[in-house]
């Protein structure tokens, strides 16, 4: 790998700038897609936040991409994918997959033996790429039941 393609997943508090600036694109760039429908956001408020991981992926240094990953039992043997994002600008360079592969293998070393997502029905990129790492299709779970927006995939890591 060359140093233009070198990427470099660097896990980050709630509190990081580059976290928090990439996450703002990604809120916006839902908005765009989902003007008039719910859009779920990390409330950084919220105290369970520090427990969550985070993951910003830098390209020559420059924020590029990040997402997030949140127990869903007290155990953390299930995890859900949260604020999955790739800066537009550096789309299809193949950070997204090695983003996940990463936050896949953080989510193992952690213990958990699965992990689920949301994403929405106006996200085709998102779902070409969790269905191309082994995502299947599940039932909507936990504040998603009942959106006509969201799609839920899970997959096992053992």
């Amino acid at each position: 790998m060359n140093k233009a393609t070198e990427v470099e997943f660097v896990s980050v508090d709630p509190e990081n700038k580059d976290l928090r600036a990439l996450i703002e694109r990604l809120d916006e760039e839902l908005k765009s897609r989902y003007p008039h429908e719910t859009i779920y956001v990390v409330y950084f408020a919220d105290p369970k936040v520090k427990e969550m991981t985070f993951v910003v992926a830098y390209l020559q240094k420059q924020p590029v991409g990040c997402g997030g990953l949140r127990r869903l039992d007290p155990a953390g043997s299930v995890m859900e994918l949260k604020r999955f994002y790739v800066d537009p600008g550096t789309r299809k360079r193949g950070i997204a997959d090695r983003m996940l592969l990463d936050l896949e293998a953080r989510a193992l070393a952690a213990g958990c033996g699965e992990i689920r997502l949301e994403t929405g029905i106006k996200q085709p990129e998102a779902i070409a790429l969790y269905v191309k790492h082994g995502y299947l299709p599940i039932d909507l779970f936990g504040p998603y039941v009942g959106d006509p927006d969201s799609l839920c995939y899970g997959k096992s890591l053992s």
